[in-house]
């Protein structure tokens, strides 16, 4: 079914953010300026308004489904919008189902385009869900973009989550908080690509909390900072019983910019076995110069390099 309620700067947009190409196959919500673009459910992904009456929906995928896709992407296509909207997914026991979010903010004027997206997560017995999220910003003018998401999960016993977070481009400010608690068994990873210039700042937040035997988590950010752009990272991993945990920032800096990486390790049972790895710095000077043997300009293969680095 063709959607045709969506302003030409939303289509750009929804491609860039979800891969939108005129309609989306199978179960969709489309967030437009604060307003519904767009709604469809199938037979086992049922959306529906918000039932504790706050702007957004919820998402009720049906016990056992066998691998069905969810779209419910969000765009801003104008300053003077400050987007809030709640959005509960309810995953039955042993479904598995793909999510893909995202949001894109647009403005060409001195107003503010924003969007908060507060998500929450309950993902039953033994599901498996991947969730893929791309935000980007576009216009120009002196308006400010920005993005706010907020993600709380829990993960009951035996269910996995799997997470792409990618901000590549075009936002000005945005604070990603991400909170989890896990079960036994359960299983949650994480991978973060986050590009920043000219004077952008992004902060982001990670809160994991293993309460289960054999519950692991794997939470790993990788970044460029160019101009004078400021990253903030900070992840924090607790485990209350036997489990694992893993957690990596690698960051390559440009220019002026700044980077902060502060991560936390709490281990609360004697068989918890939690990891950190950082690494800031510089594109190696070799890099460039191996690059420059191929008839790269210095450019052209700090380019290359940095595309490499996020894929």
């Amino acid at each position: 079914m063709k959607i045709d309620l969506l302003n030409p700067v939303s289509e750009k947009l929804l491609g860039t953010v979800a891969g939108f190409k005129g309609e989306f196959k199978g179960a969709y919500n489309i967030r437009q300026d604060s307003g519904c673009a767009g709604r469809r459910s199938t037979d086992n992904i049922r959306i529906i308004p918000h039932r504790e009456g706050k702007p957004g929906i919820e998402i009720h995928v049906a016990t056992g489904t066998p691998g069905e896709t969810v779209y419910i992407p969000a765009v801003v296509s104008h300053g003077n919008v400050e987007d809030l909207t709640y959005n509960d997914f309810y995953v039955g026991e042993g479904a598995k189902v793909t999510i893909v979010a995202g949001c894109g903010v647009h403005t060409d004027d001195g107003g503010t385009a924003k969007h908060n997206g507060v998500h929450r997560f309950f993902i039953s017995r033994g599901a498996e869900v991947r969730y893929e999220e791309k935000h980007i910003g576009e216009g120009g003018g002196s308006g400010s973009r920005r993005i706010d998401p907020v993600s709380d999960i829990y993960l009951e016993e035996d269910a996995s989550l799997s997470i792409e977070t990618v901000q590549l481009s075009g936002v000005d400010e945005s604070d990603r908080v991400t909170t989890a608690v896990l079960k036994a068994r359960a299983r949650l990873i994480i991978r973060e690509r986050l590009l920043t210039d000219g004077d952008q700042h992004a902060r982001t937040r990670f809160d994991v909390v293993m309460e289960g035997e054999g519950s692991g988590c794997d939470v790993v950010s990788r970044s460029v900072a160019r101009g004078r752009s400021r990253q903030e990272f900070f992840s924090r991993i607790v485990g209350k019983a036997r489990c694992t945990g893993h957690s990596s920032c690698d960051a390559i800096l440009a220019d002026e910019a700044v980077v902060t990486a502060a991560p936390q390790l709490d281990a609360l049972s004697p068989d918890a076995a939690l990891i950190h790895e950082a690494a800031i710095g510089r594109i190696a000077s070799e890099q460039i110069l191996k690059l420059r043997t191929l008839g790269l300009t210095e450019a052209e293969a700090e380019a290359r390099i940095i595309d490499g680095f996020l894929k």
